[in-house]
């Protein structure tokens, strides 16, 4: 086995996978959280996995999909993985987008189980350069993040409360909940109890989660237009978001249709790409993210950087990558474990005055609590 020195670290040039473990793992949140069209996270299952090497060294991944939500499945991550199988084991882990290339021959699409694969071969090369993500990433661009907090579609007055409670802890950027009752006025309230709770200056703005037609969103837009805010992802198509975006003149941020390339471009081009969500699950992990990343500050897009749902090692990985761009670019991030119990990491980075420091260690940087796993539903060697 070939060595190669460094001053300051030694790598192994040779390192192979020798098994997957997956585990399932029920994620519930501090208090239930309601979206538009009846969508709920409650208790939802993340997948957990971890790829071990001959190094001695294993790379942890996570992702974790919303019932009824995107078209993503938690228990469609342990089958993706099998067929995976003579793909992974005895393969070089380093560098991860090598193997990821060859993963996504073998199976096209999955975005969603390879996202946690990914994540898990990232840690890896972290681990065995010594360095943290976000070095390999592009550098530390930011000493820590700005946080949203998320608003559950509740009563108007109800959510006034959960905002002037999160921005007393730091938050000045909240996301508000709607649709949920499907009554347009009600989600106009909804935002006006939101900007007066927290007052002037601080971003606020109502997400559908794609649940809105464009006539209810245009009259909510309408309704909230003396309020200054922003909309998000009101309706299931890119056109009918052009259409709020023509009627109303607000600034609108990009979620669930931004998932490629193609979709960035497309929303850009129509106008509606002022902010955009980059989920690691819709990419299918860092590889592909980091890589709308560099898109998106090209474009001129302010970037949520996160997933879908999850715990510490979604968190982790998200603020590495957000942490190596143009802070200039950085909308948001998003704490996901500091919404849910049990915590994975319960080391890992939580919110501090609204805003949140990425791991330093290398690789991911945190440490999992193999008490909370328990044992695998799944070994791979």
């Amino acid at each position: 086995m070939m060595l190669v020195h460094n001053p300051a670290i030694t790598i192994r040039s040779e390192v192979q996978v020798t098994a997957l473990r997956l585990w399932h793992v029920p994620l519930t949140s501090h208090t239930a959280y309601y979206m538009a069209e009846g969508k709920t996270c409650d208790t939802v299952e993340t997948v957990v996995i971890a790829v071990e090497t001959d190094a001695g060294v294993t790379g942890w991944g996570e992702v974790c999909p919303i019932p009824q939500y995107l078209p993503a499945y938690a228990r469609g991550v342990a089958p993706a993985l099998l067929e995976l199988r003579p793909v992974l084991i005895g393969a070089d882990p380093l560098g991860s987008e090598s193997l990821m290339a060859k993963v996504d021959a073998h199976l096209p699409g999955h975005l969603y189980a390879k996202s946690a694969l990914d994540i898990a071969l990232w840690d890896i090369t972290g681990k065995l350069t010594g360095m943290p993500l976000y070095v390999l990433l592009g550098g530390r661009r930011a000493a820590d993040l700005p946080l949203y907090h998320s608003i559950t579609c509740v009563e108007p007055d109800e959510m006034g409360r959960i905002a002037r409670a999160v921005q007393a802890e730091g938050i000045t950027q909240f996301q508000v909940k709607l649709g949920a009752c499907g009554d347009w006025q009600t989600d106009v309230e909804r935002l006006a109890k939101v900007r007066e709770a927290v007052g002037s200056g601080p971003l606020v703005y109502g997400d559908w989660n794609c649940g809105a037609t464009s006539l209810d969103a245009i009259r909510v837009g309408r309704g909230a237009a003396h309020l200054d805010v922003m909309l998000e992802q009101p309706c299931a198509t890119l056109a009918d978001c052009a259409r709020v975006l023509s009627a109303t003149g607000l600034p609108m941020k990009l979620d669930e249709l931004a998932h490629d390339t193609a979709s960035l471009l497309d929303a850009h081009r129509l106008g509606i790409m002022d902010a955009v969500a980059l989920k690691l699950s819709k990419f299918g992990g860092l590889s592909n993210l980091r890589r709308a990343r560099d898109l998106c500050q090209y474009l001129g897009a302010k970037m949520c950087i996160e997933d879908t749902w999850g715990s510490d090692i979604a968190t982790a990985a998200a603020l590495h990558l957000a942490a190596a761009t143009d802070p200039a670019r950085v909308l948001n991030v998003c704490d996901l474990s500091g919404y849910v119990t049990p915590r994975i990491a319960p080391e890992a980075p939580a919110r501090k005055a609204g805003r949140i420091v990425p791991p330093e260690a290398p690789g991911l940087g945190i440490t999992i609590d193999s008490d909370v796993l328990g044992e695998p539903d799944m070994i791979l060697d």
